[in-house]
């Protein structure tokens, strides 16, 4: 469990007011003592994340946040490291002391959690503070909340139950499973350079393989040099997918009638929304040299004479539109608060984050009315197999 990529892995936020017992309960719900506990207000003040394994749902990601009611300089820069965190949520646990029900107001935190499509569930916490009578009247208020305390484990393990029952009604959607049908082959052209991971293949790779298993297609994994050989053995090829960095190459190699497209274009569909990040090459034809362009990335690592985002695609740009924009660089979960003052986003194949932090990023662009677009579709557009890389996932539509 705990080597399975945190990209994968659901995020269960724990949000709610200084002093509802948040950091108490998720002791509770993991039976450790991960977060501090205090009756002082404002204890918690980064997010702290703990991995879990939630039978029989499966690996979780906890994450306990700092008060959304904290105050003053401090506690402002804390309600907005809780809210950066909303951006990574897949489903949200709010909180609340049941003796502070009719004065914790929530219509802010929950006015957020629904603005980046957050579903959640309404806990009152502390029930063992309060008699049975107290108890039923919140009830009439919430039917559909529920009530907890940290110090029982039927109440917590109850709690479990139905967290799982609302993660286990969210399907992932197919990543190439649902583009060809049942029994196709498909290669998967994997390059190995200086920006291969020693020894091992990348994520996206490793989940396309899986997916490719999953829906019973046959799947065959070469490098570029070997692909024309593979493509001459094979008697039926129905789809290619390649590492973006080795498009113009491959496109020469694979025939016209064999569907071609990238990882980087698969998990644009698959982690954010494909139809804006179309949209969003569209855009790159305004910008001009004085454009400020955001370049970011989801992983860290060392920086190569290869690097894709700080070599490559600058230069794919200025060569194609004659001119280098004022681009900034921004890696991990370094994502700008304010991102007003770009003109146009160029985003990786966000192989690292989450599905729900990369369709959160997606969602403040077009909040902005700012362009964005991801690697595969820039690297596409610019070899010039722009419509031909897209041409499997239109015959969806047709």
């Amino acid at each position: 469990m705990n080597k399975k990529p945190t990209a994968t892995i659901p995020h269960i936020g724990i949000y709610g007011h200084r002093n509802a017992g948040k950091s108490s309960l998720l002791n509770a719900l993991v039976a450790q003592d991960v977060s501090l506990v205090s009756e002082i207000k404002g204890t918690t003040t980064d997010p702290v994340k703990k991995r879990m394994e939630l039978i029989p749902f499966g690996p979780v990601i906890w994450i306990d946040t700092a008060g959304f009611d904290d105050s003053g300089l401090l506690g402002e820069m804390r309600v907005e490291r809780t809210r950066k965190m909303m951006m990574q949520t897949d489903f949200a646990v709010i909180v609340v002391d049941i003796n502070e029900y009719q004065n914790d107001d929530n219509t802010l935190l929950i006015k957020e959690l629904e603005r980046f499509k957050i579903d959640y569930l309404i806990v009152f916490n502390k029930i063992d503070t309060v008699n049975q009578e107290f108890r039923d009247k919140v009830s009439a208020d919430f039917p559909n909340a529920k009530f907890v305390s940290s110090f029982d484990e039927r109440s917590v393990e109850s709690l479990k139950q139905d967290i799982i029952s609302h993660l286990s009604t969210e399907k992932d959607p197919a990543i190439v499973g649902d583009l060809v049908p049942y029994g196709s082959t498909v290669v998967l052209v994997v390059p190995i350079d200086s920006e291969a991971p020693k020894g091992r293949i990348i994520l996206p790779q490793v989940q396309v393989i899986r997916d490719c298993l999953d829906h019973g297609l046959k799947t065959i994994v070469v490098r570029d040099t070997e692909l024309a050989e593979t493509l001459d053995e094979l008697r039926q090829v129905d789809l290619v997918i390649t590492d973006s960095q080795a498009f113009n190459e491959v496109s020469k190699i694979v025939p016209n009638d064999i569907l071609l497209t990238s990882f980087s274009i698969l998990f644009a569909r698959y982690k954010g929304d494909l139809d804006v990040l179309r949209d969003g090459m569209e855009q790159m034809k305004k910008l001009t040299p004085e454009s400020k362009v955001l370049i970011a990335e989801s992983c860290s690592h060392n920086l190569s004479h290869e690097d894709i985002g700080r070599v490559k695609i600058p230069k794919l740009i200025e060569k194609n539109l004659g001119f280098r924009p004022n681009i900034t660089h921004k890696m991990g979960q370094d994502f700008p608060k304010l991102i007003e003052g770009y003109d146009f986003i160029i985003h990786c194949g966000s192989c690292m984050l989450n599905k729900k932090t990369m369709e959160s990023r997606i969602m403040l662009a077009k909040e902005k009315n700012i362009p964005i677009v991801n690697y595969g579709v820039l690297l596409a557009y610019f070899n010039g197999i722009y419509d031909r890389s897209l041409e499997v996932f239109d015959q969806l539509k047709t």
